[in-house]
Protein backbone atom coordinates (compact mmCIF):
# COMPACT_ATOMS: atom_id res chain seq x y z
CA UNK A 1 0.00 0.00 0.00
CA UNK A 2 0.94 3.26 -0.72
CA UNK A 3 1.30 6.23 1.39
CA UNK A 4 -1.52 8.34 1.46
CA UNK A 5 -3.45 6.02 -1.18
CA UNK A 6 -6.41 3.39 -0.81
CA UNK A 7 -5.71 -0.25 -1.05
CA UNK A 8 -8.37 -2.73 -1.86
CA UNK A 9 -8.24 -6.49 -0.53
CA UNK A 10 -10.84 -8.64 -2.49
CA UNK A 11 -11.94 -12.63 -2.69
CA UNK A 12 -13.79 -15.14 -1.70
CA UNK A 13 -14.46 -15.77 1.83
CA UNK A 14 -11.76 -17.55 3.57
CA UNK A 15 -8.82 -16.20 0.58
CA UNK A 16 -6.14 -14.72 3.05
CA UNK A 17 -8.11 -10.87 3.23
CA UNK A 18 -8.63 -10.73 7.32
CA UNK A 19 -5.23 -12.25 7.39
CA UNK A 20 -3.60 -9.47 5.80
CA UNK A 21 -5.70 -7.12 8.46
CA UNK A 22 -4.32 -9.05 11.53
CA UNK A 23 -0.62 -9.24 10.53
CA UNK A 24 -0.29 -5.28 9.88
CA UNK A 25 -1.92 -5.03 13.60
CA UNK A 26 0.30 -7.49 14.64
CA UNK A 27 -2.20 -9.64 16.20
CA UNK A 28 0.51 -12.62 14.67
CA UNK A 29 4.11 -12.59 12.70
CA UNK A 30 4.58 -13.51 9.05
CA UNK A 31 5.88 -16.82 8.58
CA UNK A 32 7.74 -15.80 5.50
CA UNK A 33 8.67 -12.10 4.25
CA UNK A 34 7.74 -9.14 5.59
CA UNK A 35 5.68 -6.13 6.69
CA UNK A 36 7.27 -2.54 6.20
CA UNK A 37 6.43 1.24 7.06
CA UNK A 38 8.24 3.38 5.67
CA UNK A 39 10.58 0.74 4.45
CA UNK A 40 11.37 -0.47 7.94
CA UNK A 41 10.01 -4.25 9.41
CA UNK A 42 7.09 -3.32 10.80
CA UNK A 43 8.47 -5.49 14.08
CA UNK A 44 10.88 -2.68 14.52
CA UNK A 45 7.96 -0.81 15.53
CA UNK A 46 6.39 -0.60 19.36
CA UNK A 47 2.84 -2.53 19.09
CA UNK A 48 1.01 -0.16 21.03
CA UNK A 49 2.55 3.00 19.09
CA UNK A 50 1.35 0.92 15.94
CA UNK A 51 -2.14 0.21 17.03
CA UNK A 52 -2.64 4.15 18.17
CA UNK A 53 -1.85 5.28 14.74
CA UNK A 54 -4.53 2.68 13.22
CA UNK A 55 -8.40 3.29 12.85
CA UNK A 56 -9.95 0.17 12.40
CA UNK A 57 -13.52 -0.27 11.35
CA UNK A 58 -15.18 -3.81 11.08
CA UNK A 59 -18.23 -5.34 9.81
CA UNK A 60 -19.24 -5.86 13.01
CA UNK A 61 -18.59 -3.12 15.44
CA UNK A 62 -18.22 -3.39 18.93
CA UNK A 63 -20.42 -1.09 21.37
CA UNK A 64 -20.24 -0.82 24.77
CA UNK A 65 -23.26 -0.22 27.11
CA UNK A 66 -21.85 3.22 27.66
CA UNK A 67 -22.92 6.88 26.46
CA UNK A 68 -22.00 7.32 23.08
CA UNK A 69 -20.13 10.19 24.21
CA UNK A 70 -17.67 7.26 25.81
CA UNK A 71 -18.12 5.01 23.40
CA UNK A 72 -16.13 7.41 20.76
CA UNK A 73 -13.73 8.22 23.42
CA UNK A 74 -12.45 4.95 23.86
CA UNK A 75 -10.57 5.75 20.61
CA UNK A 76 -8.69 8.61 22.33
CA UNK A 77 -9.12 8.81 26.26
CA UNK A 78 -8.26 12.37 26.45
CA UNK A 79 -9.95 13.69 23.91
CA UNK A 80 -11.80 16.68 24.20
CA UNK A 81 -15.81 17.14 23.88
CA UNK A 82 -15.00 19.22 20.63
CA UNK A 83 -12.79 16.28 19.00
CA UNK A 84 -15.35 14.00 19.57
CA UNK A 85 -18.04 16.37 17.62
CA UNK A 86 -15.16 16.83 15.10
CA UNK A 87 -14.86 13.03 14.94
CA UNK A 88 -18.63 12.52 15.09
CA UNK A 89 -19.27 15.01 11.76
CA UNK A 90 -16.60 13.71 10.08
CA UNK A 91 -18.18 10.38 10.42
CA UNK A 92 -21.53 11.40 9.86
CA UNK A 93 -23.25 10.59 12.67
CA UNK A 94 -23.54 13.93 14.43
CA UNK A 95 -26.85 15.19 13.47
CA UNK A 96 -28.26 12.36 14.18
CA UNK A 97 -26.90 11.89 17.41
CA UNK A 98 -28.51 16.08 18.49
CA UNK A 99 -31.83 14.36 17.25
CA UNK A 100 -31.56 11.85 20.53
CA UNK A 101 -33.50 13.24 23.59
CA UNK A 102 -30.08 12.60 25.52
CA UNK A 103 -27.90 13.68 22.30
CA UNK A 104 -23.78 12.47 23.52
CA UNK A 105 -24.78 11.35 26.80
CA UNK A 106 -27.38 8.81 25.67
CA UNK A 107 -27.11 5.06 26.42
CA UNK A 108 -27.00 2.73 23.63
CA UNK A 109 -27.14 -0.27 25.50
CA UNK A 110 -25.54 -3.83 25.55
CA UNK A 111 -23.67 -4.10 22.52
CA UNK A 112 -25.17 -0.59 20.67
CA UNK A 113 -28.78 -2.58 20.71
CA UNK A 114 -30.00 0.87 21.34
CA UNK A 115 -29.03 1.61 17.58
CA UNK A 116 -29.62 1.00 14.14
CA UNK A 117 -26.59 -0.86 12.42
CA UNK A 118 -25.98 2.03 10.32
CA UNK A 119 -26.13 4.26 13.28
CA UNK A 120 -23.68 1.98 15.59
CA UNK A 121 -21.28 1.75 12.41
CA UNK A 122 -21.14 5.86 12.45
CA UNK A 123 -20.12 5.89 16.07
CA UNK A 124 -17.51 2.94 15.28
CA UNK A 125 -15.86 5.19 12.16
CA UNK A 126 -16.25 8.16 14.67
CA UNK A 127 -14.21 6.69 17.32
CA UNK A 128 -11.58 5.53 15.27
CA UNK A 129 -11.28 8.72 13.43
CA UNK A 130 -11.14 10.40 16.94
CA UNK A 131 -7.60 9.64 17.60
CA UNK A 132 -6.51 10.94 13.93
CA UNK A 133 -5.33 7.77 12.62
CA UNK A 134 -2.10 7.93 10.13
CA UNK A 135 -3.51 4.39 8.84
CA UNK A 136 -7.41 3.54 8.78
CA UNK A 137 -8.22 -0.47 8.16
CA UNK A 138 -11.82 -1.50 6.83
CA UNK A 139 -13.11 -4.42 7.43
CA UNK A 140 -15.82 -5.33 5.25
CA UNK A 141 -17.40 -1.96 7.23
CA UNK A 142 -20.56 -2.00 5.02
CA UNK A 143 -21.14 -5.52 4.02
CA UNK A 144 -24.07 -6.07 6.41
CA UNK A 145 -25.68 -2.11 5.68
CA UNK A 146 -28.84 -1.95 3.88
CA UNK A 147 -28.35 0.17 0.92
CA UNK A 148 -29.82 3.50 2.41
CA UNK A 149 -27.09 3.17 5.31
CA UNK A 150 -24.46 1.74 2.90
CA UNK A 151 -24.86 4.82 1.33
CA UNK A 152 -24.41 7.29 4.42
CA UNK A 153 -21.07 5.25 5.99
CA UNK A 154 -20.05 5.20 2.61
CA UNK A 155 -19.66 8.82 1.96
CA UNK A 156 -18.12 8.96 5.44
CA UNK A 157 -15.64 6.79 4.33
CA UNK A 158 -14.61 7.96 1.35
CA UNK A 159 -14.07 11.02 3.28
CA UNK A 160 -12.19 9.73 5.81
CA UNK A 161 -9.76 8.12 3.31
CA UNK A 162 -8.18 10.95 2.03
CA UNK A 163 -4.82 11.72 2.46
CA UNK A 164 -4.37 8.57 4.85
CA UNK A 165 -3.03 5.22 3.84
CA UNK A 166 -6.59 2.70 3.94
CA UNK A 167 -6.43 -0.34 3.54
CA UNK A 168 -10.04 -1.90 2.65
CA UNK A 169 -11.65 -5.54 2.55
CA UNK A 170 -14.31 -5.53 0.54
CA UNK A 171 -17.72 -7.56 -0.24
CA UNK A 172 -19.49 -5.25 -2.20
CA UNK A 173 -17.17 -4.18 -5.15
CA UNK A 174 -19.20 -1.21 -6.00
CA UNK A 175 -17.48 0.34 -2.67
CA UNK A 176 -13.84 0.43 -4.00
CA UNK A 177 -13.95 1.23 -7.65
CA UNK A 178 -11.86 4.43 -7.04
CA UNK A 179 -9.03 2.80 -5.07
CA UNK A 180 -5.82 3.46 -6.55
CA UNK A 181 -4.79 -0.32 -6.27
CA UNK A 182 -7.03 -3.72 -6.04
CA UNK A 183 -5.60 -6.59 -4.94
CA UNK A 184 -7.32 -10.06 -5.64
CA UNK A 185 -7.13 -12.99 -3.60
CA UNK A 186 -7.24 -16.67 -4.16
CA UNK A 187 -5.92 -19.55 -1.59
CA UNK A 188 -4.03 -17.34 0.59
CA UNK A 189 -2.58 -15.93 -2.76
CA UNK A 190 -2.66 -12.42 -4.62
CA UNK A 191 -3.59 -13.51 -8.60
CA UNK A 192 -4.28 -10.07 -9.81
CA UNK A 193 -3.76 -6.18 -9.19
CA UNK A 194 -4.48 -3.01 -10.56
CA UNK A 195 -7.06 -0.48 -10.79
CA UNK A 196 -10.88 -1.62 -11.43
CA UNK A 197 -11.07 -0.33 -14.55
CA UNK A 198 -7.51 -2.29 -15.52
CA UNK A 199 -8.95 -5.89 -14.00
CA UNK A 200 -12.43 -5.06 -15.46
CA UNK A 201 -10.34 -5.50 -19.09
CA UNK A 202 -8.52 -8.62 -18.27
CA UNK A 203 -11.42 -10.94 -19.90
CA UNK A 204 -12.13 -14.02 -17.90
CA UNK A 205 -9.98 -12.54 -14.64
CA UNK A 206 -11.01 -13.64 -11.37
CA UNK A 207 -11.83 -9.69 -9.70
CA UNK A 208 -14.05 -9.41 -13.57
CA UNK A 209 -16.15 -12.38 -12.64
CA UNK A 210 -16.95 -11.21 -9.13
CA UNK A 211 -17.82 -7.86 -9.73
CA UNK A 212 -20.45 -9.53 -13.10
CA UNK A 213 -21.29 -12.35 -10.04
CA UNK A 214 -22.62 -9.18 -7.96
CA UNK A 215 -24.71 -7.65 -10.58
CA UNK A 216 -26.49 -10.89 -11.51
CA UNK A 217 -27.21 -11.29 -7.54
CA UNK A 218 -28.29 -7.49 -7.34
CA UNK A 219 -30.62 -7.90 -10.17
CA UNK A 220 -31.80 -10.92 -8.35
CA UNK A 221 -32.46 -9.36 -5.61
CA UNK A 222 -34.32 -6.33 -6.62
CA UNK A 223 -36.82 -8.52 -8.41
CA UNK A 224 -37.78 -10.10 -5.66
CA UNK A 225 -38.53 -7.33 -4.08
CA UNK A 226 -42.12 -6.46 -4.37
CA UNK A 227 -41.39 -2.56 -3.51
CA UNK A 228 -39.14 -1.92 -6.36
CA UNK A 229 -40.74 -4.48 -8.77
CA UNK A 230 -43.54 -1.92 -8.44
CA UNK A 231 -41.43 1.33 -8.69
CA UNK A 232 -40.11 0.11 -11.78
CA UNK A 233 -43.58 -0.76 -13.33
CA UNK A 234 -44.51 3.10 -12.31
CA UNK A 235 -41.72 4.20 -13.99
CA UNK A 236 -42.31 2.08 -16.92
CA UNK A 237 -45.81 3.18 -17.43
CA UNK A 238 -44.88 6.95 -16.30
CA UNK A 239 -42.24 6.60 -19.15
CA UNK A 240 -44.85 5.14 -21.98
CA UNK A 241 -47.19 7.63 -21.07
CA UNK A 242 -44.65 10.69 -21.81
CA UNK A 243 -44.24 8.83 -25.00
CA UNK A 244 -47.86 8.56 -25.99
CA UNK A 245 -47.96 12.43 -25.38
Amino acid sequence: ARAGQTTALVGSSGCGKSTCISLFLRYYEPSSGEITIDGKPITDCNVQYLRENIGVVSQEPVLFGMTIYENIRFGKLNATQDEIEEAAREANAHNFIMQLPDKYETLVGERGIQLSGGEKQRIALARALVKKPTFLLLDEATSALDNNNEKIVQEALDRACKGRTTIVIAHRLTTIRNADQIYVFDKGNVIEQGTHDTLMGNEGGKYQELVKRQQMEKIDDDQDDPIKMQKAKEEEEEAIGMCIL
